[in-house]
């Protein structure tokens, strides 16, 4: 266990940048899909059972709204099959190719129910957390479906800035006094690093960074990998949230989270498994945080900023739960939170008690 006093004012514990304000202090929010077929039942869910409403994606209900799927929606050539399968034809299927996004089509069902509870309840001026595929697993979706590499990684790329600059847009016009968070969802960055992968460590890093800079003015913007990916890699992409689960293997990242913490960046832990079975109790995910925060400021990290700079997620995506199961995971994510929040602002920390 160690013991910490945060740093007395002037030090390098400055504060949480104003962009990011309003996700800090270990608040929970909503990481990917949820099971939900009935859409208003969900947005519902996303709202309640955060504290940031989160809109959610609903794969469950329809295969449309996959994530790899709501990405190829309104890309010429591609079609939908059965399960979220697809069948791409290449002919015509260049980078510049015109994209629709059809925020009230089927692969958008989620978002819309999210935006119609939004307008009943008032939520503008409430921040709101939303969640894209990232140009890498898209372009990996589309090579193994039989682009060629450049073909398919320069098509996923601008699939990926025009849907996600529509969904900003549409969001700010909904709710415009709303702080936003887009996370781009990233799967396949834990096999960047493979000398397989079909694409270069830089070139993967140029993608991700252009498909966050498309969701435009005043979002903050982030980068989630549910696996073991290679952290330095994700930081280079200049993210302002990483999100990451929980791990003891982040120890060997302490200097890269430092220095993002550093420079105002703020870390979504994904401390609530969401495989295999959970405790009712949350003290267990709490001493695991915890744990990890320690071996982190035994490295040097700076405790007042692991504290302050702190959101907290379950570690993937729900589809695949119950939506009772979803609804635990979602209730021990925020009680977590709490604590984290209730640590934050305390003038001493016993990190692991």
């Amino acid at each position: 266990m160690t013991s910490l006093t945060p740093p007395t004012p002037g030090t390098a514990s400055a504060s949480v940048p104003a962009s990011l304000s309003a996700f800090a202090n270990g608040k929970s929010l909503g990481i990917g899909s949820l099971p939900h077929r009935d859409p208003a039942a969900a947005a519902a869910f996303a709202v309640a059972e955060f504290d940031i409403a989160t809109v959610p994606s609903l794969p469950a209900r329809s295969p449309a709204e996959g994530m790899v799927a709501q990405a190829i929606a309104g890309l010429p050539g591609v079609s939908l099959g059965q399960y979220g399968s697809f069948a791409v034809d290449p002919v015509g299927l260049t980078v510049d190719v015109p994209i629709t996004t059809t925020l009230g089509s089927d692969a958008f069902v989620g978002l819309e129910a999210f935006l119609d509870l939004a307008a009943k309840i008032n939520l503008d001026g409430q921040p709101i957390k939303w969640q894209f595929v990232g140009p890498v697993t898209l372009g990996v979706a589309l090579q193994r479906a039989g682009l060629r590499n450049s073909q398919a990684f320069d098509i996923a790329a601008h699939a990926v800035r025009h849907h996600v600059s529509q969904i900003g847009a549409a969001l700010r016009q909904a709710l415009p006094n709303s702080p936003q968070l887009m996370l781009l969802d990233e799967p396949w960055m834990t096999e960047l690093m493979s000398p397989e992968f079909p694409i270069p460590p830089d070139v993967a890093v140029d993608l991700v960074s252009t498909g966050m800079a498309a969701a435009g003015p005043n979002v903050a913007v982030g980068i989630h990998c549910c696996g073991a990916a290679d952290v330095a890699t994700m930081l280079e992409t200049g993210p302002q949230v990483l999100s990451i689960p929980v791990s003891d293997d982040l120890a060997e990242y302490a200097g890269y989270l430092g220095r993002f913490l550093d420079s105002g960046g703020v870390v979504a832990w994904g401390a609530i498994p969401t495989i295999g079975p959970l405790t009712n109790r949350v003290d267990r995910y709490w001493n695991r945080l915890s744990d990890v925060w320690c071996q982190l400021v035994e490295r040097g990290v700076d405790a007042g900023r692991i504290r302050r700079q702190s959101l907290v997620t379950p570690e993937c995506g729900l589809a695949q739960h119950q939506v009772s199961s979803a609804r635990k995971v979602a209730r021990l994510s925020s009680e977590l939170g709490r604590k984290v929040s209730t640590q934050a602002t305390s003038s001493k920390l016993a990190l692991g008690a």
